[in-house]
């Protein structure tokens, strides 16, 4: 093994990840088992859908298990990491669950923006909470990252309360760095811009032709784009980064916006 796969393997390490059943969780899921990690798969409803990354885990050589938790209950969090390490230690979090539901700026309600809040800022972070808490019994150390959006920094109409919850969420990372580097914790978010799932660009075939247009390497992203990108910063190859927000977009953002 050379010097620079060393860094990338994850042999021997134990990774949570949330909203592991599909999209970009079981892209990432799969990235780190390959890379040897053993991955807690994460799921809220599909059971059957998280077993099937699990399953596609073991045929490949890894290591995978299922873990179930409705992260909206309170409390959920802090048992969902209980769970995990009860069978071993965790040495990294991915926070890759979230919604992203559609409502105008007039149209929302506090009952709309709160659960946005819930979902995509205040779960993630009792789950950071949580896992910061094992490290730290354990003499510190770990990794965590965030999946946040490019929406966290550039808005997109029908969108205000996701990508709201979303600029939280990369705040809150680089709060969490912050706080946790003394005890050798790293925090990080990753922003992709618009991955492909199936069906996409027969739903929405005008915003995927927009985007390809805007994008300058001229492709939608990939599960796998954002999962190298998680692989790459919790690893070793990362070992002094800390508090940043990786953007994954294809160079979306590097056009203007006016």
């Amino acid at each position: 093994m050379t010097a620079v796969a060393h860094l990338l393997d994850m042999t021997g390490r134990r990774v949570l990840v949330t909203g592991g059943s599909g999209g970009i969780g079981a892209g990432i899921a799969l990235r780190l088992a390959e890379a040897g990690a053993e991955v807690l798969v994460h799921y809220y409803r599909s059971r059957a859908a998280a077993e099937a990354v699990v399953a596609r885990i073991a045929v490949a050589g890894g290591r995978g298990s299922v873990l179930q938790a409705d992260l909206a209950l309170p409390g959920a969090a802090a048992t969902l990491v209980a769970e995990a390490v009860a069978s071993g230690p965790l040495d990294a979090l991915v926070n890759a669950a979230g919604i992203q539901p559609v409502a105008g700026f007039d149209a929302l309600s506090e009952a709309d923006f709160g659960s946005m809040l819930q979902a995509n800022l205040a779960t993630p972070f009792a789950l950071m909470q949580a896992f910061a808490a094992h490290r730290r019994g354990l003499g510190g150390g770990g990794a965590v990252v965030n999946i946040a959006s490019i929406e966290g920094m550039r808005p997109a109409a029908g969108h205000s309360h996701y990508a709201t919850s979303k600029a939280a969420l990369i705040m809150a990372t680089q709060a969490a760095a912050q706080e946790l580097g003394a005890q050798g914790t790293r925090v990080n978010a990753i922003s992709p811009g618009l991955i492909d799932r199936a069906r996409l660009a027969a739903d929405w075939p005008e915003g995927v032709a927009r985007w390809q247009a805007a994008a300058p390497l001229g492709r939608l992203g990939r599960p796998q784009d954002v999962a190298d990108a998680v692989l790459f910063l919790i690893s070793d190859a990362a070992s002094f980064i800390t508090g940043v927000n990786l953007v994954v977009d294809g160079g979306v953002s590097t056009r203007p916006g006016w």
